[in-house]
């Protein structure tokens, strides 16, 4: 999206009129008088229940909304398509231009299932094996874990964050024949089902595009002519080739954003500024993968 030039710049100045700019300026007069269609910094919008009727969404776009955004790690595509038929109304309403990204769910390494209740009480100190047996379920003792390849990625002495790093593990030994990992609880945690995972500092084996997001990106993104994929979890340039494969001829107009949000990403940086359209930095996750005050660098 390009940026205002300086003869719009000085025709919104100019917009306020003589009244305006010899006194004081209030926040509402300048917005009253500004277009935001051309401002350099965009606000992208989640879209979600709580503001996807029309009349809200034309509320959104009144107070600035330029992106919208289809979180598509929740919900499907028929209320996506509602959704964003609802947007198109009230972006025409309004006679406004706003444009669709469609965020990829990308891959996870998520905890399973529990035996009994939805809480597990972890205590700082007592050990928990974690299994690549997904059907298991767990307990205080033993957990599941979505990702297969774990007792073969992960070394003794790593980290293992749970839940948003609410709980964090110490590996102690790794069994590659069983797939288990015994770790040591270094904090008092409780968790619920399916929380997700963080392996800080390792390469996992795992693919950039899932068969969901291939499937979203295709069937929903393409048909729907959105503007920009926001792909999850991009560690390398190739994973920007595989793409734009999948967004073949018909959506070969739609712009990729690469959301990094892992170290080996960070690591891959340059090669990956280099074939994409846009980066977004991905703090919640990467937080959890690299030093805080790397993230701050970043």
């Amino acid at each position: 999206m390009p940026g205002p030039t300086l003869k719009h710049q000085s025709s919104q100045l100019n917009a306020v009129g003589p009244e305006l700019r010899g006194g004081n300026i209030t926040l509402e007069q300048i917005m009253a008088k500004t277009d935001t269609s051309i401002r350099q910094t965009k606000i992208i919008c989640t879209l979600g229940p709580a503001c996807w009727d029309v009349e809200q969404l034309e509320e959104l776009i009144d107070a600035g909304l330029q992106v919208a955004r289809f979180n598509f790690s929740h919900g499907d595509h028929e209320g996506h398509k509602a959704c964003l038929d609802r947007l198109r109304t009230a972006a025409a309403n309004k006679k406004k231009d706003v444009a669709v990204l469609l965020d990829t769910k990308g891959p996870e390494i998520r905890s399973g299932f529990f035996a009994e209740g939805k809480k597990i009480e972890l205590v700082k100190g007592e050990t928990l094996t974690l299994t690549s047996d997904y059907s298991f379920k767990g307990n205080s003792s033993k957990l599941a874990c979505s990702y297969g390849a774990l007792a073969k990625s992960v070394n003794p002495g790593q980290q293992i964050l749970v839940a948003d790093g609410s709980l964090v593990l110490t590996v102690l030994t790794t069994d590659e024949t069983t797939g288990e990992v015994t770790t040591r609880i270094e904090n008092n945690a409780s968790i619920g089902e399916r929380k997700n995972m963080n392996l800080p500092g390792v390469v996992v084996d795992l693919p950039t595009l899932t068969e969901k997001d291939i499937h979203d990106i295709v069937e929903w993104g393409v048909a729907n002519d959105v503007d920009f994929i926001a792909a999850s979890f991009v560690r390398k340039a190739s994973d920007v080739h595989k793409i734009r494969e999948v967004l073949g001829e018909k959506g070969k107009g739609i712009k990729i954003i690469c959301k990094i949000e892992n170290q080996e990403g960070m690591e891959n940086y340059d090669s990956i500024l280099e074939v994409t359209d846009g980066i977004m930095v991905a703090r919640g996750d990467l937080g959890m993968e690299i030093p805080p005050e790397w993230l701050k660098s970043s």
